[in-house]
Formats: structure tokens, sequence, C-alpha cells
């Protein structure tokens, strides 16, 4: 039977996945809405308003980068961490959006960011250097910002609450992930 600290922690992780999933949503309709003056367009593959690959992605950043946020030191050693902290998370991020295009080219025919042949340095129009780098900062207030506000949010729940609230989320995704492939 699996360990019930296991299964406490998954569920933990999955709300700070469906948090960035949601911050991320929010993050590109921001950017087509407000920024490139596109309008409002679902900016996800799935129907509701998360993009999983944002949440995929903080999950890895939490896992390899959090640890330098929670360390006490020196100035210098703090601006280098940082500075590590962005260039891990411009690389993994940048890593799984190239990943990603193959992927999602090959399950739905395209992938939503194809605009990127539009920057001046890109691969294929999957990935580009300015969107790595917004993912870098990106990952730094992540890391920095976020993640401990959303561990208080988080461990201020019951045990109950989060096994509820986890649940309803996860049959949800799952929902729209099952729609979204049979469409």
């Amino acid at each position: 039977m699996i360990d019930n600290k296991f299964i406490y922690t998954a569920r933990k992780y999955f709300m700070y996945f469906m948090m960035y999933a949601l911050v991320g949503w929010l993050y590109e309709v921001f950017l087509e809405v407000v920024i490139y003056k596109w309008g409002f367009s679902n900016r996800g593959v799935l129907f509701g308003p998360y993009l999983p690959i944002y949440g995929f992605g903080a999950i890895i950043f939490i896992f390899f980068f959090y640890k330098f946020s929670k360390k006490k030191q020196a100035l210098l050693k703090k601006i280098a961490s940082i500075f590590i902290v962005f260039l891990g998370c411009a690389l993994v991020a940048t890593i799984m959006e190239l990943v990603t295009s193959y992927a999602l080219e090959l399950i739905t025919g395209s992938w939503p960011w194809q605009t990127y042949t539009d920057y001046k340095y890109n691969f294929q129009g999957r990935i580009a250097m300015s969107p790595s780098i917004r993912f870098g900062l990106g990952g730094v207030f992540f890391i920095y910002v976020l993640q401990p506000i959303f561990v208080k949010i988080v461990d201020s729940l019951s045990k109950k609450s989060l096994k509820v609230l986890s649940t309803i989320l996860f049959i949800i995704v799952f929902i729209d992930f099952l729609t979204r492939i049979t469409l």
C-alpha cells in the first residue's frame, strides 16, 4: 500500500501544478490581449483555464531550484543563486517547449506558439530566445515569489480539504484531457 505521507505530498504538488498551470494561462492570455492586442482566445490545448506545460515546468523548477531560494546566503552568493536559477529555468523551459511542440504536433497536428517564427532567433518556430529569457525570469519569479506564497496557501488547507480539492481538480483536468484527445 502507498504511504499516506507520499499521497499527501503528491496532493500538495498537484495543487502547485494546478496553481502554476492557471498562472501560466493568465500570463498567456495577458500577453495575447494586453501586450500583443490579438484579442482573447483560450491559449491552452485543453478546454479549461490552465496550461499544463506551466504546471509541469514549475514542478521541475521546484524540484531542481527551490532549494536555492531557501538558503541563507551572503549577497553575492544570493545574486549568483538567482542567476543559476534564471539559467536553469530558461534551459529547462526551453527544452520542455521544444519537446512539447513535437508531441503536440504529433497529437494535434500543430502547436500553439508557431508565432515564434516571427522572432529573430528561433529554431523551427518551436523555441526562441526571447521566450526563453522570459521563462528564465518567470522561473525566478515562480521560485522566489510565488512558491513561498503557494506553500502557505496549500499548507493552510486541512488534510481533508486538500484531499477533496485536489481530487475534484484532478477529475476535471482528467475529463478535460479525455475530451480533448477524443475530439
